[in-house]
């Protein structure tokens, strides 16, 4: 709220900037018309279009022939309407050199970053960064990304992606960077120190938000995952699984490049630990449920705590505190997270909720 109001003010600041201009024009325009009202008689129609015609230097033609009084006030009106051009130019001089249009270019810019919701906010992008950023962007994922190096955010600017210049691992950037309703944030910069700082102030700012990490040994692994990061990934140790997985299962590696290029999408649906929700299920099965006829997706899996049970049957019945891994395109996961609305976990809901 302090900082909506800090916002508006600063944009109350900014037009202030353009509270004399606009207002000798506006005065001149009113008496230029007045003018002609009193030496002319004419309705206020033709007053003010012909000062607008007189200041703008258009100059149709005079609306009716002008009396010697009439000249007189054409004649002010023009010398006033150069006073007014020249007292613009001058303060946009002086604007421009206050730094003016960049404030407003960032106020603009941060009025569009408190309107994203549901966007992963990328922090660092490096050679990991760039990569993880072009899958995003594929999947038409809204994407934010922190880099505090300047190459690197115009760089990413030439590929048409959010850029907040900003450290990552301050609370201020964090916040600025919408991390109240981000859907995920992945912390992929040039050091372990700086992804744990990142990780310890995101799980502080948004206890429910998605923590993905990078680490480049076990020991920063193990601390990320202390510090609060729900996922940690080593790029060696990852490089490594999939080559190891391409030597000895091929088909099934295509089969997943093949899903990252296709209509189709892996969610996880996280649901609720309260059981209040699930009382009102008359019938607590997959089947029951009818989830693959009125979705079309498909449960791949439920994890239950550390417990992953892949293929479930139709007889397995969903418990509070799951997550079930679903299978579809867009619309089909769109129509199960609707079927499935009333039981899902809520952003708000502690993790022990009882």
């Amino acid at each position: 709220m302090l900082k909506s109001f800090f916002h508006d003010f600063q944009i109350k600041n900014l037009f202030k900037a353009w509270i004399g201009p606009f207002l000798s024009l506006s005065g001149l325009i009113l008496i230029g018309a007045i003018g002609y009202r009193i030496t002319e008689g004419w309705d206020w129609g033709d007053c003010f279009w012909m000062v607008l015609i007189t200041i703008s230097t258009i100059g149709f033609g005079e609306v009716e022939p002008l009396s010697s009084a009439g000249r007189i006030v054409t004649v002010l009106i023009l010398g006033g309407g150069l006073f007014v051009v020249q007292l613009t130019l001058q303060r946009l001089l002086r604007l421009s050199e206050s730094g003016y249009f960049f404030r407003m270019k960032e106020l603009r810019w941060r009025r569009k970053l408190r309107k994203m919701k549901e966007h992963v906010i990328l922090c660092g992008y490096g050679r990991t960064g760039k990569e993880i950023a072009s899958q995003l962007k594929s999947e038409q994922v809204q994407i934010l990304i922190v880099e505090n190096n300047l190459h690197r955010k115009e760089e990413a600017e030439k590929k048409d992606l959010n850029v907040l210049l900003a450290d990552a691992t301050l609370d201020e950037t964090l916040l600025n960077a919408g991390i109240i309703n981000c859907k995920s944030l992945v912390a992929t910069l040039s050091n372990d120190a700086a992804n744990l700082y990142v990780v310890l102030s995101a799980r502080g700012l948004n206890n429910n938000c998605r923590l993905i990490a990078r680490a480049d040994s076990e020991e920063a692994a193990n601390k990320l995952k202390l510090a609060g990061a729900t996922a940690v990934i080593s790029p060696y140790v990852a490089a490594g699984r999939t080559m190891a997985a391409t030597a000895l299962r091929p088909i099934a590696v295509d089969f997943l490049d093949l899903l990252a290029g296709s209509k189709c999408e892996i969610e996880e649906f996280e649901l609720s630990n309260n059981e209040e929700k699930f009382k009102k299920l008359s019938i607590r099965t997959i089947s029951g449920l009818n989830i693959g006829k009125k979705s079309g997706a498909m449960i791949l899996a439920i994890r239950d705590n550390m417990e992953l049970k892949s293929n479930p049957s139709s007889n397995e019945k969903i418990e509070p505190g799951q997550v079930l891994i679903a299978l579809g395109s867009k619309h089909e996961l769109f129509k199960l997270r609707e079927l499935l609305k009333d039981i899902l976990k809520a952003k708000n809901e502690s993790k022990y909720f009882k």
